[in-house]
């Protein structure tokens, strides 16, 4: 075995195709040495169900997908990223998120990395939906999930969590990419060097205060030693409350008993002594069902990591619906799909979904009766990149107006899927 720096596939291991599936290259073989290498198909990426409990999920991992395709001989149309989409349209026919049209014996061996950013942008993207939606507006979610992640993808994670609706990132080269400051706080460590050397945690927040550039918010860690309410009201008096954004309590599990009733004691302590502006952020194991009984209790934000790093993938597929033959496009699919060429129309209102074979009337919405609009949109023409790489903002953008239209719970009536 070679000696590796680290085990990780490089940009060039991934545009060469070197992360592929082996039967894909031994399938080009095949074609090739048989003269059918030009055969031109139109395959298409459908969700092929979603987590446990979802009914929806949001396009994630376009941008790199399409940077994957660039140069390639193919025409690829994809709906928006960010854009939300079902493991069935209103009528239970699967959908295209993506469609690749082109000669397959140049694309096949892109599908495995293909599918890889499109399962784990979209399950990162969702899951930081769902956990915005559940903390509501103006709750502040922190993305701090660059610790349980593989460094290599930590970036793309700390990307897709930030479009999900998150309001900053911890992850440094994830905030790059997004070209934002990355947030945090402070660690433990700080606390315990300064309490062993110094014999005093409190010159921990002093230091921090002193050293670090005044536009940095002091967010102040207090559950190290003491009560948190103790270590609260400890540092508020160290610093002055003036200067003290807020106070972060990553008690961890073992220790913290009745969490949203803690939170409710320092709370009460700060409005006591007149330090409301205080705000109050939490971390440590928080995830969708933590999130609304902290909330209710007066968190006004959260660190959340391993849920984002553990969010499910949105398990997709690709698979031919057509080949060409003697210039004419032959539905032809395995069993289980939906074969022809199809078109994605959605309710801008209701956000519900219809499948039509290309050539169909274009259908109003079956819940509304209003006009639908098409969402796969031209991405690459020619191997050119024609569309389809929106800003940060932009996509954070799309997928916070649709939260506003969409549930935890059914979007759809019972018995619509």
């Amino acid at each position: 075995m070679k000696d590796y720096d680290f085990l990780y596939a490089s940009y060039e291991d991934i545009k060469k195709g070197r992360t592929t599936d082996i039967y894909f290259l031994r399938t080009v073989k095949v074609l090739e040495s048989d003269g059918l290498g030009n055969v031109e198909v139109h395959a298409e990426v459908t969700p092929s169900g979603l987590p446990k409990g979802y009914k929806w999920a949001l396009l994630g991992g376009l941008r790199d997908a399409i940077k994957l395709l660039e140069g390639l001989p193919v025409d690829v149309d994809a709906m928006p990223e960010g854009s939300v989409f079902y493991n069935r349209d209103f009528y239970g026919v699967k959908e295209p998120i993506m469609t690749i049209r082109g000669p397959y014996a140049r694309f096949a061996i892109y599908e495995t990395p293909l599918l890889g950013f499109i399962a784990s942008g979209s399950g990162i993207l969702t899951k930081a939906a769902r956990l915005r939606k559940v903390a509501g507006k103006g709750v502040i979610l922190l993305s701090f999930d660059a610790r349980r992640a593989h460094p290599a993808i930590s970036p793309f994670n700390a990307y897709y969590a930030y479009l999900g609706g998150f309001d900053g990132v911890s992850c440094v080269k994830g905030a790059e990419l997004l070209g934002i400051e990355p947030s945090g706080t402070m660690p433990h460590s700080l606390i315990i060097i300064y309490e062993v050397i110094k014999g005093d945690q409190a010159e921990a927040w002093k230091a921090f205060d002193k050293y670090l550039p005044k536009g940095i918010p002091r967010v102040v860690l207090v559950d190290t030693y003491l009560d948190e309410r103790a270590e609260a009201l400890r540092a508020l008096s160290n610093l002055g409350a003036e200067r003290v954004y807020g106070l972060r309590l990553d008690t961890p599990s073992s220790r913290r008993g009745d969490f949203p009733h803690i939170v409710r004691e320092v709370k009460w302590e700060l409005k006591a002594r007149g330090y409301d502006p205080v705000k109050i952020f939490v971390s440590g194991g928080i995830d969708e069902e933590s999130i609304p009984p902290l909330v209710k209790s007066g968190v006004d934000g959260f660190g959340i990591g391993s849920a984002l790093a553990n969010a499910p993938l949105i398990d997709v597929a690709l698979d031919i619906v057509a080949v060409k033959k003697g210039g004419k496009w032959v539905p032809a699919a395995k069993r289980g799909k939906f074969t022809g060429i199809k078109k994605v129309y959605r309710c801008p209102d209701c956000l519900v979904d219809v499948v039509r074979l290309e050539g169909e009337e274009e259908p109003r919405c079956p819940k509304c009766g209003k006009e639908m609009e098409e969402v796969l949109k031209p991405v690459i023409r020619g191997g050119k990149i024609v569309g389809g790489l929106e800003k940060p903002e932009e996509v954070r953008r799309r997928v916070l107006e649709q939260l506003e239209k969409l549930t935890l719970e059914n979007l759809k009536a019972e018995g619509e899927y």
